[in-house]
């Protein structure tokens, strides 16, 4: 069986999602650890060790001179060559919400097939000119190469930031993105059929909370190996999480912390000898959310090709 894979999970100054995006790993099949970026500048942790690298949610430096401005410039000129190491090696990385930010502002989104640490995108302000925290719908590009978006076609996840418009200074550039499948996600009208929800039309607040050209939610570099979005996969890895699970179709199974667990796994009436660890699997796997996805693609293809 291959190795489990190691995902590097950082944290400090202002980002605050790390201990969620660590435990979403975890619950995916990987070995997560919380690394501070300081630990990654000064030498005394080495990214290579790692399988995954994973820019978490947050304010970090307080978004001051802008949102992931502070922290993209600490890693694009203090981390530049263990980053490039790290994605020539094939290794993936995710940038979630002010992640996403970061890798932008880094230069590793969009990015070349070699990064060269150039920005050619930014995200800014809200249309609304405040903080949006909310559900919305994504729509996924099929024909997209990103590794982590792998079998997805829609999701309901949470989103959380003021400055979640994405823009370029010339419209050549996503034209460029689009026909090679950089744009692997966008908001869409939850009306539509799953699917077939992509426009680049504008659609209207709030189905599009910050009106991004073309609505876009997330994109990858040409590798399909960077992937950065706004919104937050780790907040709906299990259903539960979602504010209208109570009036979806829900499992029959109770949620894994539910004080009624133990009459399924205590079930001594049945001739099958493996019943409760099989039990325990199909408890996990119906309030499974749809979030957990990417991560399991991302462990999925470190186990397969690292």
């Amino acid at each position: 069986m291959p190795p489990t894979p190691k995902v590097a999970v950082l944290f400090g100054f202002g980002i605050n999602c790390d201990h969620e995006t660590a435990a979403v790993f975890d619950l995916a099949g990987g070995i997560s650890e919380r690394i501070h970026i300081n630990s990654l500048v000064n030498g005394s942790v080495d990214l290579k060790k790692f399988h995954i690298l994973a820019v978490p949610g947050g304010f970090s430096f307080g978004d001051h001179l802008g949102s992931g401005r502070l922290l993209g410039n600490r890693m694009r000129f203090n981390l530049r060559e263990q980053l490039s190491n790290f994605v020539k090696s094939g290794k993936p990385i995710i940038g979630i919400c002010n992640g996403f930010q970061v890798l932008v502002k880094t230069g590793l989104l969009p990015g070349r097939k070699e990064p060269d640490f150039i920005q050619r995108a930014s995200l800014t302000l809200n249309n609304t000119g405040r903080y949006e925290d909310r559900w919305v719908t994504l729509d996924f590009d099929q024909n997209s190469n990103c590794i982590w978006t792998k079998g997805i076609t829609r999701m309901e996840v949470p989103v959380r930031h003021g400055e979640g418009k994405f823009v370029v200074p010339e419209m050549k550039i996503l034209d460029e993105m689009d026909a090679t499948g950089q744009l692997v996600c966008r908001y869409v009208d939850p009306s539509t059929k799953a699917g077939e929800g992509i426009t680049d039309e504008p659609i209207p607040f709030p189905l599009c909370p910050n009106g991004s050209i073309r609505n876009i939610a997330g994109i990858c570099d040409p590798t399909g190996l960077i992937f950065g979005l706004m919104p937050h996969p780790e907040g709906a890895y299990t259903g539960w999480l979602h504010p209208h699970f109570r009036r979806n179709v829900k499992p029959t199974l109770p949620p894994p912390s539910s004080p009624f667990s133990h009459i399924i796994e205590d079930d001594t009436t049945s001739d099958e000898p493996n019943r409760s660890a099989r039990a325990r699997e199909a408890e996990r796997d119906a309030w499974q959310g749809e979030g957990m996805a990417i991560f399991k693609n991302a462990i999925k293809y470190a186990r397969e090709n690292l």
